[in-house]
């Protein structure tokens, strides 16, 4: 018999995956129970809270996730540039392997999150978070600390606009185009190289 603790995680990682490709608003519980194939009763034992808690427990898991994904990758990468195309060519195998309906773990619930605080706030940590890991790593590469911060938020922007019209399109072109951007802007050439 599985343990309560694998109940939750499957409801929380059903919960994730219908988030992210269908919204807040357009999923629905039943469908996580049947999806998870969890029982109807666990859903408000393991959530009393409801859906918005299950929402902002999932939003929250999917954001740590990308944030490990992050670090590693940053980690990982004798550049930033090639750190920044390690991630990007993550997001776009998982638009391709899912048909174009897995974005960004987060951004489909936070475009429609302005009527709840909870959520929104959930989706802004998401966001600060990414903006944090990439800002760290930046000064940490010699990137003064002032510029550190606009230079990660236009990281997170382009990448994550580009991710938009790549499922929108339903083509990759808009992820590969703004890596190609984004590297000289995050390795400049030094002046002997330029």
């Amino acid at each position: 018999m599985p343990k309560r603790t694998d109940t939750r995680q499957r409801v929380l990682d059903t919960a994730a995956v219908l988030f992210q490709q269908q919204g807040y608003e357009a999923t629905g519980l039943n469908q996580i129970l049947t999806e998870s194939g969890a029982p109807k009763g666990s859903l408000y034992f393991h959530f009393p809270g409801g859906k918005e808690q299950l929402a902002t427990e999932a939003l929250a898991m999917s954001g740590a996730r990308l944030s490990r994904r992050l670090e590693d990758d940053l980690r990982q990468a004798a550049t930033t540039a090639e750190a920044v195309d390690a991630i990007v060519n993550h997001l776009a195998e998982r638009l391709v392997e899912s048909d174009y309906a897995a974005g960004c773990p987060i951004a489909t619930v936070a475009l429609e999150a302005t009527g709840n605080e909870t959520i929104r706030r959930t989706c802004d940590d998401a966001y600060r978070s990414w903006e944090r890991i990439i800002a760290d790593h930046l000064a940490s590469r010699g990137v003064p600390q002032e510029n550190a911060g606009p230079l990660a938020t236009t990281v997170l922007a382009t990448i994550e606009g580009a991710l938009l019209l790549a499922k929108t399109r339903k083509d990759l072109a808009p992820l590969r185009d703004a890596a190609a951007v984004l590297r000289p802007l995050l390795d400049p050439p030094s002046p002997q190289q330029a």
